[in-house]
């Protein structure tokens, strides 16, 4: 359903300092999100803050030319200076890590806008479509709704926030309306061709050495129709890439012939497991990341479960095998 813009527009209009801010391990489509709002809420005359839990990936430094996007500090005076903050690209709790808590204290309006279906009553405005292909184009209508031209600076940063959600236009959820949205984009000024190399063709050695050790460790399940990959924390220190060279790792073992369901498991420091899924058209897996406490969209979602990579290597499998038989 159509989202009614109207009492974000009223929102917008009465504030003035904006703290906008995403969930942990940010993509592009978060960060893309972020910077896009920013800049519309700039040429309303508005003070925008970009906040990400953690350091910027370095793959994603390209999106900010103007290094705008803050590091989370629970402590510092500017995120607390605000009268208005809006959450992008996630809708539940235990996706915002550290800037949870700090969302809860703080006593301002509040809006969220995301496409996944997965939603938490985070407070304020839910402006929520699962059907969208990306957030960014809940933020081309939040800036249409608001009657402000989209930036060079905007486009740049919502085609990759786009392109990137939709597989650079290869996934199912890629429709003809995604195509008219990409065009406007270029057409406003992002430069398909340069941002296609700098995400895709700028590899650093250390996030090569790191795909290299997941290839080796792919392996198959359920007559192979499961493919998954395991990354441990050692890995890291062993190849010099850091947790945001996992990005989009899960995409190799779903490329595995015959493959229905992929997973990548990443261990994390604090005794859990990361597992990034992704199906086809026959496996909803954003059901099964939901009964793990996570959530997401069909065919690409994620959770986060306590236990040794084995462990919950195992509670996954035993989910999804029934679900390929």
């Amino acid at each position: 359903m159509p989202i009614d813009w109207s009492p974000f527009v009223e929102m917008v209009r009465a504030r003035q300092r904006f703290l906008l801010m995403t969930h942990i391990k940010p993509d592009c489509d978060a960060i893309g999100s972020e910077i896009g709002m920013a800049e519309v809420l700039r040429q309303l005359g508005k003070t925008a803050r970009v906040v990400i839990v953690g350091a910027m990936p370095n793959r994603y430094s390209f999106i900010d030319p103007d290094r705008e996007v803050m590091t989370f500090k629970p402590s510092a005076p500017e995120f607390k200076d605000v009268d208005a903050s809006i959450v992008l690209d996630t809708g539940t709790w235990n996706q915002l890590g550290e800037v949870g808590s700090h969302l809860r204290g703080l006593n301002v309006a509040k809006a969220v806008i995301d496409h996944h279906r997965t939603q938490d009553d985070l407070g304020g405005i839910a402006l929520v479509d699962p059907s969208a292909e990306a957030t960014a184009r809940l933020v081309v209508e939040a800036a249409d709704a608001l009657g402000v031209k989209i930036t060079p600076k905007a486009a740049t940063a919502l085609f990759v926030a786009l392109a990137t959600d939709t597989g650079w236009f290869r996934h199912a959820n890629t429709t003809p309306a995604t195509f008219l949205l990409a065009e406007r984009l270029a057409r406003a000024g992002a430069k398909p061709n340069k941002l296609y190399e700098a995400l895709y063709e700028q590899n650093t050695l250390p996030r090569l050495r790191l795909i290299g050790l997941a290839l080796e460790r792919l392996q198959v399940a359920g007559a192979g129709r499961i493919a998954y990959t395991e990354i441990f924390q050692r890995d890291f220190a062993d190849t010099g890439a850091g947790p945001g060279d996992t990005e989009d790792i899960v995409n190799y073992p779903r490329g595995v012939q015959g493959v229905e369901v992929a997973l990548c498991f990443t261990e994390q420091p604090g005794g859990s497991v990361k597992v990034s899924l992704r199906s086809r058209e026959a496996i909803d897996i954003g059901a099964v990341a939901e009964t793990f406490g996570g959530g997401g969209h069909r065919l690409a979602a994620g959770c986060s479960v306590q236990g040794s990579v084995p462990e919950v290597r195992a509670k996954l499998l035993a989910a999804l095998l029934p679900l390929v038989a």
